[in-house]
């Protein structure tokens, strides 16, 4: 019964905190980018919500020097880093992210946590936004909110990692490291952008979502797309071991689903954070990212699959890249890995230590 808690918990992002709950140490702000201009032309003032830890150290010019931000997932916030398998790894004393060190930065993305969405009212009048907002709220929310000029790194998980691409591509220099954690740095195509779409369709093609205007959650296509993330997040190697007959892959899937209904986002902000990776392609300008990357895939990893042979590939594109393959196991969570600190902190501990 535990390993089922804890693979339904690391699956489907229910709240949980640390041994030591790091949120009280945390402060919550709000930074409203006036008249920030989307991709498409659209533009309004945008609410990005960001938790921070740490004390700002100041250098002689009275710049900012020891801020590192950590981006989330799709359908994720700044929160779930808080959670023990991530906080109690990397903000204590000693650790990679050490919090009377470093200053730590965890922004809810646009659409995402307590930052500005499509459920806030305007839902599918809310602008069609795509990484490269989201990136440029973010870099608004470090300068204009924060007063953060540069970052000593950036660790990004799932679509985090690919934002950490977006960064070193489009804002080069910026972030003197990059983390890049489970994802490709391509266009997003084959078999990832269709279970993204099947979750779009299957949403939009249940009578109840209305174009958007529902009175209640379109559960049916709902359902659909919670079932597609669960695959789609899952480690298939821990999944048979641990529910080898079909009684206990069955009684699994109910629990989980379960887990993960309470927790899901809303139907339309599901919708336009899955599309929000439709025009990501980095792959063009990789040979600009010069500073020193850490990549990290999982060789369990249904969203990005290793036999594809794309990461070690273009790791060679940037000058100063290490890309590590994480063997998979029964240990290991498939896609999740990516926030579980234990099988990378001591790479990225290297990583904080090499000269940028």
């Amino acid at each position: 019964m535990r390993k089922l808690l804890l693979l339904i918990l690391v699956l489907f992002a229910a709240p949980l905190h640390a041994a030591e709950d790091w949120s009280k140490r945390a402060s919550e702000r709000d930074v409203v980018l006036k008249d920030f201009k989307f991709s498409t032309g659209e533009t309004m003032d945008l609410r990005i919500h960001v938790t921070t830890l740490g004390t700002p150290r100041r250098n002689a010019a009275g710049e900012i020097e020891n801020a590192v931000m950590v981006l989330h997932g799709t359908g994720g916030s700044g929160w779930q880093f808080f959670r023990p398998q991530f906080a109690d790894e990397l903000y204590g004393p000693g650790q990679p992210f050490d919090i009377s060190k470093w200053y730590v930065i965890l922004p809810d993305n646009i659409g995402h946590g307590k930052s500005s969405k499509p459920s806030d009212g305007m839902r599918m009048a809310f602008p069609r936004y795509d990484y490269d907002d989201m990136v440029d709220a973010q870099k608004r929310m470090l300068t204009e909110g924060l007063g953060v000029k540069n970052l000593q790194v950036i660790l990004g998980t799932s679509m985090g990692c690919m934002h950490g691409f977006v960064w070193g591509t489009r804002y080069p220099g910026f972030a003197q490291r990059l983390a890049p954690f489970a994802c490709n740095a391509t266009e997003i195509a084959g078999r990832n952008r269709m279970w993204r779409q099947m979750s779009i369709d299957a949403i939009r093609a249940d009578p109840l979502w209305n174009g958007g205007n529902y009175t209640q959650p379109p559960e049916s296509g709902l359902r659909t797309a919670r079932y597609l993330g669960m695959i789609a997040g899952g480690n298939a190697w821990a999944l048979q071991q641990q529910y080898p007959t079909r009684e206990k892959a069955e009684a699994f899937l109910k629990e989980g689903y379960e887990a993960r209904a309470k927790t899901d986002a809303d139907a339309n902000d599901q919708i336009y954070q899955l599309d929000s990776s439709r025009s990501y392609n980095p792959a063009p300008g990789l040979s600009k990212i010069t500073v020193p990357v850490l990549w990290i895939n999982s060789s369990d990893d249904f969203i990005n699959p290793p036999e594809l042979g794309m990461a070690q590939n273009q790791a060679r594109q940037m000058k100063r890249a290490r890309f590590i393959l994480l063997p998979f196991s029964p240990e290991t969570k498939g896609h999740g890995t990516h926030t579980w600190a234990k099988f990378w902190k001591q790479d990225l501990a290297k990583l904080m230590k090499t000269k940028p």
